[in-house]
């Protein structure tokens, strides 16, 4: 449809990458596959003597995937395990299954208690060696798009200019701001014909998936008696205070 087309469009020019599952098929919830990403290449890069490059995240199975309880955001994967795909680079005093068992340990992790993905398979690929006073604890600058990054496109919405619903996502733990992440949707809280789609932010010190599921409850219990279905897409991650 040249609607979906249109949305596929912007999402790809802000740099949001795939829209991912986050938990399961009841959950309602998506991630921008920029965010997911940056936060995990992080967590490998805090690891010593590793440093992570490329990495893409995507259905491990994509004809097994089940539909979705509610819409999902448009052009966005059905629900189901992942696949993480990694190229790492690491120092030669370490053997290289073991770094590549480190990294893929720290990656599941990471996917389960930070953010919530279900992971099925981790696939690592050594690209380089590494000197070894470099790799790990600080060895990539620059960060990996763990910050509001160009998925937020600027403060989005706060509570000054909130309607009943934007205030309820709001007042949500974890709820950084609304962030209108899909260009061609006006509203970072969108509600069509009994079905609300929401974007937003997520703080650091808080699991993506836990958030998106208190937003979803938050939302059908704002809308009173005619309770919609509500999606959620996590659009960006906040990177914890520079100490």
């Amino acid at each position: 449809m040249a609607g979906d087309q249109l949305v596929t469009a912007v999402r790809r020019q802000l740099g949001l990458g795939r829209l991912l599952p986050l938990g399961g098929p009841a959950d309602g919830a998506w991630i921008a596959e920029r965010a997911a990403a940056g936060v995990l290449r992080e967590t490998g890069d805090t690891l010593p003597g590793l440093r992570v490059g490329t990495l893409r995240l995507s259905l491990a199975d994509a004809d097994a995937a089940p539909e979705p309880s509610v819409p999902a955001p448009p052009s966005a994967l059905p629900p189901g395990p992942l696949l993480v795909e990694a190229d790492f680079a690491a120092t030669a005093g370490r053997p290289v299954p073991a770094s590549a068992d480190l990294l893929r340990k720290a990656l599941l992790t990471c996917a389960a208690d930070r953010l919530g993905l279900e992971v099925a398979a981790v696939d690592l690929r050594v690209t380089d060696l590494l000197e070894e006073d470099e790799g790990g604890e600080g060895g990539r600058s620059g960060g990996g798009g763990t910050a509001s990054s160009g998925a937020a496109g600027g403060g989005g919405s706060t509570a000054e200019d909130a309607g009943p619903l934007e205030t309820a996502v709001l007042r949500v733990p974890g709820v950084v701001r609304l962030v209108p992440a899909l260009g061609a949707l006006s509203r970072p809280v969108r509600e069509d014909d009994g079905h609300v789609l929401v974007q937003l932010a997520v703080a650091p010190d808080r699991r993506a998936l836990d958030v998106a599921r208190a937003v979803r409850g938050a939302v059908e219990e704002a809308a009173g008696g005619e309770r919609p279905t509500v999606a959620v897409l996590v659009a960006a991650l906040e990177a914890p205070a520079a100490s």
